[in-house]
């Protein structure tokens, strides 16, 4: 399955995903350009209950996905885990969407089906996929610090992407018209690729940065220029935001410029795991 360009694109979005039950507080979407040479621009950097003026989670997600629904000519990559470990769903992503999206309770107690699938397998309770292990993620997608944005992010934005046919979800969909596609990110895997600081630039207390994670987060911003150009106002956003949701929105979207064209994108529709389990694209 082959994919155009980046360069194709007429925008490329990079969103910071939250389950949280405030979660529009915290999703954060960065909307940037590709050109055919040089830096990715970013041209927009939000917060997603400022454009859609709610916060909750019932309300957030599908806003987000009516964003995503209204983009054309698009390329969203995502930060929650897309897929989970074929060795706890043997029959593949539709399976498991299947699962999640029927599953009577929240994420946690999903979180603890997926424990007891482990637990029957005999081996390990935590399992990664072949793309958390490549890209060293540190927790697999049903830690219980991951848990809600793996559940949500799969049943309240994937399923409905899923439904859509216009939009491609990769790599489970060969959609070749599609008028948008959505890949997973993983911020952090970016920043280890590109040997920047991946520790003390998230201040979860709140507050004017301390100095320690003001330098770190400028240190990373710096080491982004070769990926995506960010002006002095977005700057000040991304150094006003005390857990740096607005970085990571824009980290997810810098990944693209290395990990899309970078991949080969028929390899992967073929791998015997990436169409089961998902993929990063880093």
């Amino acid at each position: 399955m082959s994919q155009p360009p980046l360069s194709s694109f007429g925008r490329l979005f990079g969103v910071d995903f939250s389950g949280a039950k405030k979660a529009g507080k915290t999703i954060w979407i960065a909307e940037t350009t590709a050109p055919k040479r040089g830096p990715l621009r970013l041209v927009a950097l939000d917060r997603l209950d400022r454009l859609c003026g709610a916060a909750d989670r019932e309300a957030a997600h599908p806003a987000l996905v009516g964003r995503i629904l209204a983009s054309r000519d698009a390329l969203w990559a995502i930060d929650f885990p897309f897929g989970l470990p074929v060795e706890l769903f043997p029959r593949g992503w539709a399976g498991q969407l299947r699962r999640v999206r029927r599953w009577p309770d929240g994420a946690y107690p999903f979180g603890l089906d997926c424990l007891d699938r482990a637990r029957r397998r005999g081996g390990p309770q935590h399992i990664r996929r072949l793309t958390d292990a490549e890209q060293r993620v540190p927790f697999d997608p049903y830690h219980y610090r991951i848990i809600y944005q793996t559940f949500h992010g799969i049943r309240d934005v994937l399923g409905p992407l899923h439904d859509d046919p216009s939009t491609a979800v990769l790599p489970f969909h060969d959609r070749p018209d599609a008028a948008r596609t959505v890949v997973e990110a993983c911020p952090a895997t970016t920043l280890h690729l590109y040997g920047l600081p991946h520790q003390n630039y998230k201040q979860a207390a709140g507050g004017p940065l301390t100095r320690k994670r003001r330098l770190t987060r400028r240190a990373i911003v710096d080491g982004l220029a070769p990926l995506v150009r960010i002006g002095d106002r977005h700057r000040r956003v991304i150094m006003r935001d005390p857990g740096a949701d607005a970085l990571d929105a824009v980290i997810a979207a810098a990944a693209l410029k290395r990990g899309w064209d970078a991949t080969d994108h028929e390899a992967v529709a073929t791998h015997g795991r990436y169409p089961r389990e998902g993929r990063i694209y880093a």
